[in-house]
């Protein structure tokens, strides 16, 4: 945990775990992510090579990432950092880590309907692929907020190849959202894939076209958890019992 020095608290201490990618869209989600930091908020990069950089994403490919990032957590837990984010809007690892360290454990989507929370009241969600709309779907009912995401609409690229697709993805996202709120009435936007926004495509751009917030899966989870930790609060071990898979220090 972060002390204090010279009456002063040093930052608090953010790790960002980045999966398997290409080094070109690596760079691109940690200077992503790396924009959130400020005096009091370090922001930094755990790599793993679990990725769900794929064709045709699966719940299967989900379940296969999540060990690699349990093990992601423990190493930032290791170097000091003061809580942990995965990056990307399928919570990867999440809940299992909550139960290995003890350092919060800041879940994208989870964040990003929390924050929503504060500022509408009926969400709209764009994601990458229709096909991708039932996995996220089960991943908000899991928080008890599938009744708050009111409207889906998806850009129809999927992830590898977005980057080579940017200025379409740009401007069907917008469609997308402007859509979401005139016909569902949505008052507050979820970028569901980071790779859409904020990765390529700036929050900022898409409020001022559409008229409402948008929220999204980086700068949302990353200064949540800074504040959790800020606040000294940890997850509770009686909702997440502390795992005893991993008592034997690492070789």
């Amino acid at each position: 945990m972060s002390e204090t020095r010279r009456g002063l608290r040093s930052p608090v201490r953010v790790a960002f775990v980045i999966g398997g990618y290409p080094e070109e869209e690596f760079r691109l989600r940690e200077r992503a992510a790396l924009a959130y930091a400020s005096p009091e908020v370090e922001i930094g990069i755990v790599r793993t090579p679990a990725s769900p950089f794929v064709h045709g994403l699966t719940p299967a490919e989900v379940q296969l990432a999540a060990p690699a990032f349990i093990a992601a957590f423990r190493q930032a837990e290791r170097e000091g950092y003061d809580a942990v984010v995965p990056l990307g809007t399928l919570d990867l690892g999440v809940d299992g880590g909550r139960s290995v360290v003890d350092i919060p454990v800041v879940a994208p989507t989870e964040a990003m309907l929390h924050v929503a929370s504060f500022l509408g009241d009926r969400f709209g969600a764009l994601v990458y692929h229709d096909d991708l709309i039932p996995l996220l779907r089960a991943i908000v009912r899991r928080y008890g907020m599938e009744e708050k995401v009111v409207g889906w609409r998806a850009t129809g690229i999927d992830l590898p190849d977005l980057s080579a697709n940017a200025q379409a993805m740009a401007e069907r996202f917008i469609e997308g959202a402007r859509r979401l709120v005139r016909e569902q009435g949505c008052d507050v936007i979820l970028a569901m894939g980071v790779t859409q926004c904020p990765v390529l495509l700036d929050a900022s751009v898409v409020e001022r076209e559409v008229g409402v917030p948008v929220v999204e899966g980086i700068g949302a989870p990353l200064r949540l958890a800074a504040m959790l930790a800020g606040l000294h609060l940890r997850h509770s071990r009686l909702r997440w019992r502390r795992s005893r898979a991993f008592d034997q220090p690492d070789a």
